[in-house]
């Protein structure tokens, strides 16, 4: 495990004023933070007036760090909660703390800035340091899956959690240049491989980095089951707030709301009239929310942000059907 670092001046939250309109909060609330991270949804909430926050975060740093993020918060009376799980085990989780039902859930996917600005985590081409990658530093490392997968695996990663469409190529050129322990020379490797010229909007390592860290913390698997956790931990009335960072993780969410709110397609009309299936259990879902001008010239890491939420009915959890593709 790597070192606590010392806290820094806290990292701004991407759409936190419009995540929090979406919580609606009322004074006296618990709401759940499902990806406390540095704890900037979490100040918001307790800002708003949610007597409890329940802060979950798979990085031990995170939650040791936690206290000290959020410590003006805290003099205001609000009362918070930090559990080192997974945000995709809420449910279990909140019903051991006999916190069940809440009535708010929001949730930032992906990387942290936290993470992202340690150099010694490894999930940054921008910084050298260790190829490691891990949100929860246990488990394969970056170095252990790149050094050790086959040619044909790597390209599946990376064209599937990358969108890179000369993911053979880049698969290639990593197992050629094996063994790979550093950030740096795997940016090298792939910049090389993908011709890289100064002028470049976007660096060609973007999309491998993407690949692999998704890939190694499971993040899409964590996201739909996230979705199904926080659906059985929300009150009826409660709130849903979703913040994605690129197309995969946006899709999920879409088609998750699309099939809980009863709007998926209804089928062709050629085939039988299926039985009804179970009540929707999410209502209101708007079209996603951007980050205005404003937000992204302070804070480009925004950029690709979407919002995307929803309001709990009282209908039962669809505890084992699956989410229609």
């Amino acid at each position: 495990m790597s070192a606590v670092p010392t806290p820094r001046a806290p990292h701004q939250p991407v759409l936190v004023d419009e995540v929090v309109a979406a919580l609606a909060i009322v004074p006296g609330e618990t709401h759940v933070d499902g990806t406390f991270g540095a704890g900037g949804y979490t100040r918001a909430m307790l800002g708003a007036g949610a007597g409890r926050v329940i802060g979950f975060d798979r990085d031990p740093d995170a939650i040791a760090n936690g206290p000290s993020l959020v410590p003006d918060a805290l003099k205001e009376g609000g009362q918070l909660t930090l559990v080192h799980e997974r945000f995709s085990n809420m449910d279990r989780a909140l019903q051991d703390l006999d916190a069940l039902p809440v009535d708010g859930v929001a949730l930032d996917i992906g990387v942290s800035s936290m993470q992202l600005d340690q150099a010694d985590r490894g999930f940054s081409f921008q910084n050298d340091g260790p190829l490691d990658m891990r949100m929860s530093q246990a488990g394969t490392s970056a170095a252990d899956f790149l050094n050790h997968a086959d040619e044909a695996e790597i390209a599946r990663v990376i064209r599937d959690y990358g969108e890179e469409p000369r993911a053979r190529t880049v698969a290639r050129a990593i197992v050629k240049a094996r063994p790979l322990t550093r950030t740096a020379e795997l940016a090298a490797v792939v910049r090389k491989a993908l011709g890289h010229h100064a002028g470049m909007k976007t660096d060609p390592a973007t999309r491998t980095f993407q690949a692999i860290r998704i890939h190694l913390n499971a993040e899409l698997e964590e996201l739909e089951q996230g979705l199904r956790a926080a659906e059985r931990s929300l009150r009826p009335g409660g709130r849903l707030a979703v913040v994605t960072f690129h197309s995969l993780e946006d899709r999920i969410v879409k088609r998750f709301l699309r099939d809980r709110s009863g709007a998926a397609p209804a089928g062709s009309r050629h085939l039988p009239v299926a039985a009804a299936g179970p009540r929707p259990t999410f209502r209101d879902v708007p079209k996603p929310i951007a980050p205005s001008e404003a937000e992204v010239a302070a804070n480009p890491r925004a950029r690709s942000a979407r919002l995307r939420t929803a309001i709990r009915t009282d209908a039962p959890a669809w505890e084992s059907r699956e989410m229609v593709a």
